[in-house]
């Protein structure tokens, strides 16, 4: 048999899951109602609504599944239990790139990765390449733009 792979994430991303599994979940009933309105037009092979609310409404059960998969496969870490002197799933990093300037990322899963808002997945290049420095090492990331390098400068577990 198979094993479930876990699936590591912050709590802040498990809840955001988690809302929006119950936004999707409201929105079911008004697919429905929108469905048979559709329905009740008349020929459906030429009704763009009914064909839109079908479409819609296969979007929906499909993301659901997807949600509800990763919440049942979610391992919860508190950073802040966490200690350490390795960059490891949770960390908090600041960098210096190659002109000293600062940048920080914290590591996360998957689901809750915004780079925008310094969260980097543990699989993305930046995070795989993260997982296990010190501080004080080097790290070298290959990106589109060509490849970049990184002085790991603080880990903290906040």
């Amino acid at each position: 048999m198979a094993t479930v792979e876990k699936m590591p994430m912050l709590q802040a991303g498990y809840d955001k899951l988690t809302a929006q599994l119950r936004e999707l979940k409201a929105e079911r009933p008004l697919i429905v109602d929108a469905i048979e309105e559709a329905r009740a037009h008349g020929d459906l092979s030429e009704n763009a609504e009914y064909h839109a609310a079908k479409e819609r409404q296969g979007q929906v059960e499909a993301t659901i599944a997807d949600l509800e998969d990763k919440l049942s496969r979610a391992q919860i870490i508190d950073p802040a239990t966490l200690s350490g002197d390795k960059v490891i799933f949770g960390a908090t990093v600041t960098l210096l790139d190659e002109d000293d300037k600062p940048v920080k990322y914290q590591i996360v899963g998957q689901a809750e990765a915004d780079a925008k808002l310094g969260m980097i997945s543990y699989n993305s290049p930046l995070g795989r390449a993260l997982i296990g420095r010190q501080v004080g090492e080097e790290v070298e990331v290959s990106v589109p733009s060509g490849d970049k390098f990184y002085l790991v400068d603080k880990i903290e577990f906040i």
